[in-house]
């Protein structure tokens, strides 16, 4: 999944998100910072959320089950993976995956979990520290490669 991809997907469940938390159209979008008349567009498909618009309600409403049935999870996993694309930053311990995650493969001494809805892949360290993630299992390997190389 890319950017694009996730900003059309989650344009498409703002309708759902917001009936799950029984707000008018009003309060949504004063919950996004958005005009009402702009969700109306959005929600009729004929406006995006756009990059912002689409973190913010993955943050907003991170409980959401509608956002945790399509994304397969965290929607701030998501968010993190396609925010991080072609970056390296030091990640924080994760919980392991014990949820939605599966493992793949062990990669030098990493485990490779992959997203069992997303699809998204990432790698973590013994102590269950993410490494990275990326939507490419061959550009895991590849960073996986480069921090053992670089003697990480």
């Amino acid at each position: 999944m890319d950017r694009d991809t996730f900003i059309a997907e989650l344009n498409e469940q703002v309708k759902l998100v917001r009936t799950e938390y029984h707000l008018t159209q009003e309060a949504m979008a004063r919950a996004l910072g958005l005009s009402k008349k702009t969700l109306v567009e959005i929600e009729k498909g004929r406006s995006s959320l756009g990059w912002m618009g689409a973190v913010a309600l993955c943050t907003i409403f991170s409980g959401s089950q509608v956002l945790s049935g399509l994304l397969g999870g965290d929607a701030g996993d998501m968010v993190a993976a396609l925010a991080f694309q072609d970056l390296s930053p030091r990640y924080p311990k994760t919980l392991g995956g014990r949820v939605w995650w599966r493992t793949v493969e062990v990669y030098r001494g990493c485990r490779v979990q992959q997203n069992i809805l997303s699809q998204h892949y990432r790698a973590l360290n013994q102590e269950d520290q993410r490494i990275c993630a990326s939507f490419d299992l061959a550009e895991i390997r590849r960073r996986l490669d480069t921090e053992k190389e670089g003697g990480a």
